[in-house]
């Protein structure tokens, strides 16, 4: 009797053949070997046995006579009368009896050895087929092990790693080209993660910091008054303000990132005017103009992410403008939406462009000198339009400055706003972020 923990191994063997890759196609090697082999043994038998009989049939030669003609023959001149021919006819016929015995049973003696010799030769090729083919299989799937051991130990911490499969271009080559390109965009998304955390970070601690210190110095003033106190709130309010735009920011470009819940049919024209006149003070304020080419554009889109994107892209063209520039704003219903948003600022560099689409990138100092926004205002605008599946185009504009150029997809049925959403649009813009 067989002892338990000596099948065992065995048993765990034939497990894993049969569950994995590797043994299913040697099965399926072996199977279709075997099925090939038994239609090919039928064909060649019938083949064979039909050769015999054609073989039968015409054994006797021309111009030879059969055994029974022999024997006709042989008495023929000698006897004559009833009896002898009775006596030939009767022999001649137990002779062509044997004979046909004698071709039967040699036919079946030969039909028999051509089907065992077949089935011992089949059951070795097949023996050999499945051996050959768990080798085969093995070979193929080499590169296979290769990509799931690599994947498999690479981390957070080494995802420069690559698989670089060596070999011809097959479907594991082009399997291993694809897993790198994923390493290699898994890699760059979390470098830009650590980047913008580390980002984020210092600029929620500056102004902590800054508040901590104007409080100190107030209070260690020893000849303290209510308006020196009153002047530190005020700063310290104003920095909260501060902290709380860069908040809202980094809360809108998180959802704009996420994706969107829901969609409705918005006019791209009615949100850039009504932007447009809210800053119209603030733009005469500081020597600038708006110059206003809006054609009705109905788009399908989040409401309160749309106004987000073009209150952005506004307050990046006044704050970074110069005295007496303008601002261009068009709007176009052509190949489903266009909104293109240009100023007469400063000669931006076009190698800096791609810079400024990432979260906290500025490119100088404004008008004042100052470092002012949090550098979110393209990024927030490039996410939204991704989120809408829109195409951003950014590039220097012809008297200084940046020309944005934003194109949304061709529209589709629009579902019908809600009330909720709908009333709350207006009402649900948050502070401005800047370049």
């Amino acid at each position: 009797m067989s002892n338990p923990a000596t099948l065992a191994p065995v048993l765990r063997w034939m497990r894993h053949f049969r569950s994995g890759v590797r043994g299913r196609l040697t099965l399926l090697y072996g199977s279709l070997f075997l099925a090939s082999g038994v239609a090919l043994l039928a064909f060649t038998y019938v083949l064979v046995d039909d050769a015999i009989r054609r073989l039968v049939k015409t054994k006797t030669p021309p111009g030879q006579p059969s055994l029974r003609g022999r024997a006709t023959k042989v008495g023929s001149p000698a006897l004559n009368g009833s009896l002898y021919e009775a006596r030939v006819k009767s022999f001649a016929s137990h002779l062509t009896a044997l004979e046909s015995r004698l071709v039967l049973t040699q036919r079946t003696v030969d039909l028999h050895s051509l089907f065992l010799g077949s089935c011992i030769a089949l059951g070795v090729m097949a023996v050999v087929s499945v051996l050959l083919g768990w080798l085969v299989a093995g070979r193929i799937l080499r590169p296979l092990r290769t990509i799931t051991n690599t994947t498999r130990h690479i981390s957070e911490e080494n995802l420069d790693q690559r698989l670089a499969l060596q070999g011809p271009r097959d479907e594991l080559k082009n399997l291993g080209e694809v897993i790198d390109g994923l390493l290699e965009r898994l890699q760059a998304a979390f470098e830009a993660q650590r980047h913008f955390v580390a980002n984020a970070a210092h600029e929620l601690r500056a102004p902590l910091t800054l508040e901590r210190a104007m409080l100190q110095i107030t209070l260690a003033d020893p000849g303290l008054t209510l308006d020196v106190l009153r002047t530190a709130c005020e700063d310290v309010i104003e920095t909260g303000r501060q902290q709380e735009q860069l908040i809202e920011a980094l809360f809108t470009l998180a959802r704009s990132q996420r994706g969107l819940d829901h969609k409705e049919e918005l006019d791209l024209a009615a949100i850039a005017d009504e932007m447009a006149q809210s800053r119209k003070q603030r733009a005469s304020a500081a020597g600038l103009q708006f110059d206003l080419a809006l054609r009705p554009t109905p788009v399908l889109g989040d409401p309160q992410l749309i106004e987000r994107l073009v209150a952005n892209l506004i307050d990046n063209a006044l704050h970074y403008n110069r005295a007496g520039g303008s601002v261009s704003i068009i709007t176009d219903d052509a190949d489903g939406g266009r909104l293109i948003v240009s100023n007469t600022g400063p000669v931006v560099p076009e190698s800096q462009i791609a810079r400024l689409l990432e979260p906290f990138q500025r490119i100088a100092p404004s008008r004042t000198g100052q470092h002012e926004g949090h550098g979110l205002g393209l990024s927030i605008v490039q996410a939204i339009a991704k989120a809408h599946g829109g195409r951003l185009d950014v590039k220097p504009g012809e008297r200084g400055g940046l020309t944005v150029d934003l194109r949304f997809p061709a529209r589709a049925a629009a579902a019908p706003p809600s009330p909720a959403t709908a009333s709350g649009s207006a009402c649900a813009r948050m502070g401005p972020s800047r370049r």
